[in-house]
């Protein structure tokens, strides 16, 4: 079981910097690859980046590739989302999520999210 807890959401305006934080519980997290998602009101749910278990590999939604990066620190067992350049478009709930597979279709434990909002 892997207990996730997202911080570091809030209101920023266009062109402003975020950084969100997923704290995981459990001495397992070096054995989850980690994920961020979002989901703006009326959409469905996307999927925004993921970190493979030692933080060697990272994939990108098109539309925030070369503005957000994540990392990991297994140490601290938290994953994070640096986002940069931030748009209206990117407003949302974000959370992070943790599954055994690295790019899994599927994630198995989920965190209770955060608000992004970015203002014009």
């Amino acid at each position: 079981q892997v207990q996730l807890v997202e911080s570091g959401g809030g209101l920023v305006q266009a062109g402003g910097s975020l950084r969100l934080s997923c704290a995981a519980s459990g001495r397992t997290f070096s054995s989850y690859a980690m994920g961020w998602f979002r989901q703006a009101p009326g959409k469905e749910r996307e999927f925004v980046a993921t970190i493979s278990r030692s933080g060697a590999s990272t994939y990108y939604a098109d539309s925030v590739k070369g503005r957000f990066t994540i990392s990991r620190d297994n140490a601290k067992n938290t994953v994070y989302l640096q986002m940069n350049s931030l748009k209206p478009a990117d407003t949302a709930v974000y959370y992070c999520a943790a599954d055994l597979n690295f790019r899994s279709a599927e994630y198995d434990y989920w965190g209770q999210g955060t608000q992004v909002t970015v203002s014009s």
